[in-house]
């Protein structure tokens, strides 16, 4: 569209080609390769922020993602080719935090309207142990190793939280609003419309977790630390915030420990990253395993369409993990 176009400097377009040809491996491929057209070009860093920006921008937005379904976000690499599609975009909408060589490309990047999800609500340090009761459990299970030291940090994994979802949600209405003001009625109403939809999901989760036996459950990694405190549960994850860390022996046996003294019967897995460990540390005690999906992208395998769908898987895998009535 004509809300700003730019042409790249030869510098930078001499810097990207070379880029090319050397080491760089993004494999996100032509995930973004939509941009200069005549609508409001927004390049979106992955699902959740792509799934946002087709609710609020509706008609008048062409959206493309840096990441490919099925690639796991955190392992992105931008290509030289998405770096230069950044110069043809209007906006880009990120969250800063969990994509790093995002960070960096958009930063770099010369794009007017530059919206980081980050700020649009408020973060919290989360561990391996997070959740409404995180410090009573812990001095319940006094004397064990939970293996907290050094597996805190900003979690970015806002989006699995309906009400910091929503707060994001207004922000980026906002944002599109002053960008694209030709069209800012139409952004306006669409993010009500988004943010109503979440207060009822918001909703659907405290009626669907009440009269529920337990409230621990187990997950792979600490992705769903905000929904834990939402929802009044606790969070144990087998790592912390990053997917691909290894858990160390101890760890293992205290989630065993935790299980058994907690009630917990089921060792949630996700989509995007191997089921390895969890099933291992769920055959050790006698667990069963079931998918808790984090949502940082939509495949074959997910449990739904789209993001308020595989919410609503997730809700049924908790209820019946953790025993609701």
């Amino acid at each position: 569209m004509n809300v700003r176009r730019r042409l790249i400097p030869a510098a930078a377009l001499t810097a990207v080609t070379a880029l090319g040809l050397g080491t760089l491996t993004g494999c996100a491929g032509d995930s973004a390769a939509a941009g200069n057209t005549e609508k409001f070009d927004v390049v979106a860093s992955f699902y959740p922020m792509a799934f946002l920006a087709e609710q609020i921008g509706g008609d008048h937005v062409n959206v493309t993602s840096l990441t490919q379904p099925g690639q796991e976000p955190h392992d992105l690499e931008i290509s030289a080719k998405q770096t230069a599609q950044l110069e043809e975009s209007d906006a880009a909408l990120y969250l800063k935090g969990l994509q790093p060589s995002v960070d960096e490309a958009i930063g770099q990047s010369g794009v007017k309207t530059k919206i980081d999800a980050a700020t649009l609500t408020s973060l919290d340090e989360h561990g391996t142990e997070t959740g409404g009761h995180a410090e009573e459990h812990a001095d319940e299970h006094e004397g064990h190793d939970h293996g907290h030291e050094g597996e805190g940090g900003k979690d970015p994994h806002i989006w699995l939280d309906p009400v910091k979802y929503a707060e994001v949600a207004e922000g980026v209405g906002a944002a599109f609003e002053k960008a694209d003001p030709d069209h800012a009625a139409d952004y306006k109403k669409n993010t009500q419309a988004l943010v109503k939809k979440l207060t009822a999901l918001d909703g659907t989760f405290r009626t669907g977790l009440e009269n529920r036996k337990s409230d621990v459950f187990i997950t792979t990694h600490a992705a769903f630390g905000y929904l834990a405190e939402r929802y009044g549960l606790i969070e144990e994850s087998i790592t912390g915030l990053d997917p691909e860390s290894e858990p160390s022996g101890a760890r293992v046996k205290e989630l065993s420990k935790v299980a058994g003294e907690d009630g917990v019967n089921t060792v949630f897995y996700e989509t995007l990253v191997s089921d390895k460990t969890a099933k291992t540390l769920a055959a050790d005690a006698g667990l069963k395993t079931d998918v808790l999906d984090p949502i940082e992208g939509i495949t074959e395998k997910s449990r739904g369409d789209d993001y308020f769908q595989v919410m609503e898987a997730n809700l049924k895998a908790l209820r019946s993990a953790l025993g609701a009535k």
